[in-house]
C-alpha cells in the first residue's frame, strides 16, 4: 500500500492506494513547515492515523506540501512520517509540484494555486521551468485566502467599507480591534485566522464592493506573478485550492475578460487529479 497526500495550510487530503486501486481518503489538518514543527505534525497525525490507516504496512508515501520548497523544510515533514509509517519510504515534494500535475498533466502550461496562501509555477509538461517567488502571508501571498481577509479588514478600520455591510462584519468579530489584533499577534497559526474572513466575502460576494474588493486581490496576482512568466500570453493558466473554486466568477472575469489570457482547469482539491496522475504515470 501507498498514501499519496496533498497538503495546503489549512487541510491535508491523504489517499490510500492498493495494488492499483484507490482506497477511501482521510484528511487531517495541513502541515506547513514553515509553521509546524515535526513533533507536532507527528502528534497531529497519530490522532488520526492510529484508527484509521494501515500503517506497519505502507511501503511508500508521497507527501506534495505546501511550504516545502526547500531542503531544510522538506525534512521537516519527513521526520515526521517517518515516525508515522515506519516500513515506508518517504518522498516530500512542493505543492507546485502537486498543482502542475494535477493540472497540466503532461502538457505546458501555468499552474496557480490560491487557497490560504497562493504561488504559480511554469511547467513544461515534465518539470518546474520557472517559479515567482511566493514571500508568505505578510508581505505577499497575492491573491490567497490571507490576502482576501487582510483586505476586508482593512477596509472595515480604515472606512472604505460601505455602511450596509459593516453591520455584517461587526457581527462576526464582536471583539472588534482587539479580537482581530489577539488572533494575529497572539495567537497561533495567524495566516488561518486571516483565511476565515473569506467565509464573509463569499457569503456577500453579490456585493459590488465585495465583487470589487476580490477582483483587486486576483489582478494584483496577475500582474505580479503569471505576468512574469514566458509565455503566458498564450500557455493555459490553471488554478487549484478553495478560493479559486469559491471565487471563480471574479478570477474568471479578471483573467479572460480584463487580460485576455486562457483559463485553464480550477480544481478545488487536486488529490484524485494527483492519484490518476501517479496511477497512470506508474
Amino acid at each position: 500500500m501507498i498514501f499519496i497526500a496533498d497538503s495546503g495550510s489549512t487541510k491535508a487530503d491523504w489517499t490510500p492506494v492498493v495494488n492499483g486501486k484507490k482506497g477511501e481518503k482521510i484528511s487531517t489538518r495541513g502541515f506547513n513547515p514553515n509553521y509546524w514543527k515535526s513533533d507536532e505534525i507527528v502528534a497531529e497525525l497519530q490522532k488520526k492515523f492510529i484508527h484509521e490507516a494501515d500503517v506497519d504496512n505502507t511501503k511508500k508515501v508521497i507527501f506534495y506540501g505546501s511550504g516545502c520548497w526547500d531542503a531544510k523544510r522538506k525534512k521537516i515533514v519527513s521526520d515526521a512520517l517517518e515516525k508515522i509509517f515506519p516500513n515506508a519510504k518517504i518522498e516530500v515534494q512542493h505543492d507546485l509540484l502537486a498543482s502542475a500535475r494535477a493540472t497540466c498533466g503532461k502538457e505546458p502550461g501555468i499552474a496557480c494555486i490560491l487557497g490560504t496562501g497562493s504561488n504559480s509555477v511554469l511547467f513544461d509538461g515534465k518539470d518546474e521551468v520557472d517559479n515567482v517567488t511566493n514571500l508568505g502571508y505578510l508581505i505577499g501571498d497575492e491573491g490567497s485566502g490571507t490576502h482576501l481577509g487582510r483586505k476586508i479588514i482593512q477596509a472595515y478600520f480604515y472606512r472604505e467599507m460601505p455602511a450596509d455591510l459593516q453591520p455584517h462584519f461587526e457581527e462576526l468579530v464582536p471583539g472588534g480591534k482587539a479580537e482581530i489584533l489577539d488572533n494575529l499577534y497572539q495567537k497561533e497559526h495567524p495566516n488561518l485566522y486571516l483565511s476565515r474572513f473569506t467565509r464573509f466575502l463569499n457569503q456577500y460576494y453579490e456585493h459590488p464592493f465585495v465583487k470589487e474588493l476580490s477582483k483587486d486581490c486576483f489582478r494584483e496576482f496577475v500582474k505580479r506573478h503569471v505576468c512574469k512568466y514566458e509565455g503566458h500570453e498564450t500557455l493555459p493558466i490553471h488554478f487549484v485550492g478553495s478560493i479559486a473554486h469559491y471565487f471563480e466568477e471574479a478570477l474568471r472575469d479578471v483573467i479572460v475578460d480584463e487580460f485576455g489570457l486562457t483559463m485553464g482547469k480550477i480544481v478545488k482539491a487536486p488529490i484524485n487529479n494527483l492519484v490518476a496522475y501517479h496511477l497512470q504515470n506508474g
